[in-house]
């Protein structure tokens, strides 16, 4: 499901152009490199950047499924065959032996190949607030880098002899 699932999302017009994580050709070493990118750009630009990390807590666990299977379908076009794969049971097994099966309402497991790429999908509207407000940004995975770039104004007051704002 995987094989077919991920190039459809990835190739979606929704999800975030900002999104390293799960794109060929890209790691958190990239991400790291194109928030670094933005933030020597504006210095050479004389600007002051302000830069803020963004780590959703509990991210994985705090998927509600009704949500995204939702976000899934309205947003990203994925049709209701697929949506039925995604039903979210939970079992154990233990060598041939295996507890009855219970669904479950929140949560992806963090450890999964499907996981992390429903968890991007999930948070999408965190990268659509922050667009909205112009605020530059690059996520990876569940973490977010936010980069405010400003010119810096020099001006006096009484108190000091320069004061930059």
């Amino acid at each position: 499901m995987l094989a077919r699932l991920r190039p459809h999302l990835l190739g979606s017009a929704n999800f975030s152009q900002y999104q390293s994580a799960y794109s060929k050709g890209h790691s958190t070493e990239t991400a790291l490199l194109e928030v670094l990118d933005g933030v020597f750009t504006a210095a050479d630009e004389k600007q002051v950047t302000v830069l803020i990390g963004l780590d959703l807590s509990a991210a994985f666990d705090s998927v509600d499924h009704r949500l995204l299977l939702d976000r899934l379908r309205l947003e990203f076009g994925v049709t209701a065959t697929v949506l039925e794969w995604l039903q979210f049971v939970q079992f154990v097994k233990i060598g041939q032996n295996q507890s009855p099966t219970i669904g479950v309402d929140v949560g992806v497991p963090q450890g999964s190949v499907l996981g992390p790429l429903l968890v991007a999908v999930y948070c999408k509207p965190v990268a659509d607030v922050i667009a909205h407000h112009g605020v530059q940004y690059h996520h990876y995975a569940d973490d977010t880098q936010l980069h405010l770039d400003r010119h810096a104004r020099r001006h006096h007051n009484r108190r000091s002899r320069r004061v930059y704002h």
